[in-house]
């Protein structure tokens, strides 16, 4: 059973749902964001998406987008993620997912990926442009080293293609809440319960809900009908705000807190 399973079947027990916040590795530096998972666990974080910078985000809209260049103008890779987790796991039992999209992935190129993930202290793997169809190798990798791998269901999901998302997910399965790429909303489609629903359908596994999760009335909205809410691009944005300010980690753990006041 992996942190993430551990996680969930905790807040289960205590009737209460998850909170997963989004932070881009390397924004601004790998120092500051070994700050800010440690100052977000104590914030009350239930699991962190750990993002891997890529050049070409073609999931993430601007704020991340901006993150993500941040990031690389100092050559971030996964191979300069790893130690953060590493470090962070002398201190921290905060299940962590490495949030990515292939190609870093593959540039990492190392066969043993799995066991070097897990040896760090990483959780589970969410790729972004991975599709089922083409991920039966990179499951079976990363399962055999006893970690999860999380996939995204869509608005636009068939059944069959639910079922199928199902079957390839553990840990918990990502909706995302709208079509589009990652970005602040006012809003949370109504439509989001239904898919919730039809996705409860397929798998007993947890649902969390993002894209465009942004206000402390959307993670109560979602936490109504699904198992977590991820915010992302709201706490990328204060990272934003206060860079090269000696209160940044202080400042985006303050908002974690308003976001989640039960």
């Amino acid at each position: 059973m992996t942190r993430i399973t551990r996680k969930f079947e905790l807040l289960r027990h205590e009737a209460r749902k998850a909170f997963i916040p989004y932070i881009t590795a390397g924004d601004p530096d790998l120092k500051t964001t070994e700050d800010l998972i440690l100052a977000l666990d104590e914030a009350g974080a239930d699991v962190i998406e750990l993002g891997v910078p890529f050049s070409d985000p073609m999931a993430d809209g601007p704020v991340i987008q901006r993150a993500s260049e941040r990031a690389l103008k100092n050559r971030i890779g996964v191979a300069d993620i790893l130690p953060i987790v590493e470090r962070v796991r002398r201190s921290s039992d905060v299940p962590i997912l490495l949030f990515s999209y292939f190609n870093p992935l593959l540039q990492f190129a190392r066969e043993d990926l799995g066991l070097r993930l897990k040896e760090v202290g990483v959780d589970g793997v969410l790729v972004t442009d991975l599709i089922p169809e083409e991920a039966t190798d990179f499951v079976a990798e990363i399962r055999q080293a006893g970690l999860d791998t999380v996939f995204l269901v869509a608005p636009t999901s068939t059944d069959d293609r639910i079922k199928l998302i199902a079957e390839y997910s553990s840990g918990f399965i990502y909706l995302v809440a709208r079509t589009g790429v990652t970005g602040l909303r006012e809003n949370i489609s109504a439509e989001v319960r239904s898919i919730v629903e039809r996705v409860r359908r397929y798998s007993p596994l947890p649902i969390a809900v993002g894209f465009g999760i942004s206000k402390p009335e959307h993670i109560r909205e979602v936490w109504s009908y699904a198992d977590g809410a991820v915010v992302g691009s709201r706490l990328v944005l204060e990272i934003e705000k206060n860079l090269g300010s000696p209160l940044l980690v202080e400042s985006v753990a303050r908002l974690a807190r308003e976001l989640i006041e039960r």
